[in-house]
């Protein structure tokens, strides 16, 4: 195997999204859907796909720019920023490109936000009986807002959540508990990434699901509460 290592990470271009869209999508949002594309190769129809976007940061570098507009002498913010500004702009940019009216929701969470996405998302295929996209995504934040939100890299991962097991990798139990994470040993590694972005939370799980293998793994959810998560291989 190769060894991990850190590289700059581009956003990719958004093929599938129009013309005049890929201009106007920025970088958070390339990110986002790159994920939510590769999630999606497999899927008879992305249209037919509900979805849930689940980011702790949001747009960040927009919000940044939008205030460092509003610091100016005549505060003017372009329509494109406060388009591109709004936490479903994601979701929106999706939405439009694969032409689907299913439902959607976007989520925050701060530090939880791939828990908060993966209780919703869970939660939205044993109400519905549907498949569910869900999509975690976040960047850095430019300065100063860095100083106080601190993320070390760009991270965006997607996956299908369905109710049958027919072509699935592994069967996902989750169980919300109104307590604390439990503390455990420091990771190393690629699982170490998780502590420098919120949406990286996700790597332990998806170790698991891609190497098929059985783990109880728990994640975080605001300051009170956590998800463990039992994977089993199918």
């Amino acid at each position: 195997t190769v060894p991990w290592t850190m590289a700059e990470a581009l956003p990719p271009a958004p093929a599938i999204l129009a013309a005049g869209d890929r201009r106007r999508a920025g970088a958070t949002v390339r990110f986002a859907l790159a994920a939510a594309t590769e999630a999606s190769a497999a899927a008879p129809d992305r249209a037919a796909l509900e979805t849930i976007f689940a980011s702790g940061n949001g747009d960040g570098a927009v919000v940044g720019t939008i205030l460092d507009a509003l610091h100016t002498v005549d505060g003017t913010v372009s329509p494109t920023l406060f388009h591109n500004s709004v936490h479903n702009a994601a979701a929106g940019y999706w939405h439009i490109a694969v032409g689907s009216t299913m439902p959607s929701l976007s989520l925050g969470g701060h530090d939880g936000a791939f828990a908060a996405g993966l209780l919703a998302a869970m939660g939205a295929v044993a109400t519905r009986g549907r498949p569910v996209l869900l999509v975690a995504y976040d960047t850095p934040l430019p300065a100063p807002l860095a100083a106080v939100r601190p993320t070390g890299f760009p991270f965006a991962t997607g996956c299908i959540l369905a109710p049958g097991r027919e072509g699935a990798r592994a069967e996902l139990t989750l169980r919300f508990l109104a307590d604390p994470a439990p503390a455990e040993i420091p990771a190393e590694g690629l699982d170490a990434l998780a502590s420098g972005n919120p949406a990286a939370h996700a790597l332990p799980l998806l170790r698991a699901v891609a190497a098929r293998r059985a783990a109880l793994v728990r994640l975080p959810l605001l300051e009170d509460a956590h998800l463990e998560i039992r994977v089993t291989p199918c």
